[in-house]
Parts: structure tokens; sequence; C-alpha cells
């Protein structure tokens, strides 16, 4: 997962898009492409339909995201705070180094639940 770079850093863009499926009773959104300025009034919508109802146990596949800025950052983070608010449980799948690190650099590391994959995930009923 790219970190944002400098301003004039020149990388490929690709639209956002996700997918939706259930697995045991948990919501997990594979979400691909960047997450950054563009992408978050697109992905908006149906990130808050998934955390909308009563304790949502969602999880977020990132391990198709290429990159993320800090618009794509605050997405998350609502989500948290939704799924939060509603008393449920929100894990995020990355399997790279990179969005650990930009969660340190931020302050963030200890916002959300982090697996390598989802399986392990999914396993993790807690």
């Amino acid at each position: 997962m790219g970190l944002p770079g400098a301003m004039g850093e020149n990388h490929t863009r690709s639209g956002p898009y996700h997918t939706t499926r259930t697995d045991g009773g948990a919501t997990v959104v594979t979400l691909h492409g960047d997450l950054d300025l563009l992408a978050v009034p697109l992905l908006s919508a149906a990130l808050d339909e998934v955390t909308s109802g009563a304790e949502p146990d969602v999880v977020f596949d990132l391990s198709p995201v290429s990159f993320v800025d800090c618009s794509g950052l605050g997405l998350l983070c609502r989500a948290r705070n939704r799924v939060r608010a509603r008393i449920g449980r929100l894990r995020l799948v990355t399997p790279d180094g990179g969005f650990p690190r930009l969660l340190r650099r931020t302050g963030l590391d200890d916002a959300f639940e982090l697996y390598p994959d989802v399986p392990g995930a999914l396993a993790d009923r807690g």
C-alpha cells in the first residue's frame, strides 16, 4: 500500500470500487484502487450502508488497495467511529507494512484491528 508522497509524485490512479459479501455473520468489504480524495465521495455511501446496522461486524479487505491518503484514512476512521457507536466491530486486512506505517506516523496505530488476511480476521470472533 503506497504512502502519499510529494505533491509532484506521479503514480497511476485507478478508480475505486468495492465488493461486498457476508461470511459467518460478518460483512467483508474488499476495497480496490486508491483511497484518496477522488475515491472518498464514491465510497462513502456504500461504507455508511455496511456500518449502519445494529452491532455491525465488518471486515475491510485493503489488500487490493494501492494508495491511501489522508482522505482515505479519514473515510476509514469515519467507518470505525460509526461501527463503535453501534457497538460493533471493524477489522482491517492489510498484508503489507505500508498501511501500519501510515497509522504509526499519524498516531492511529491503536485505532484499528489489523490482520494479514481475511481468514485470520474472520477466525478472530473476539
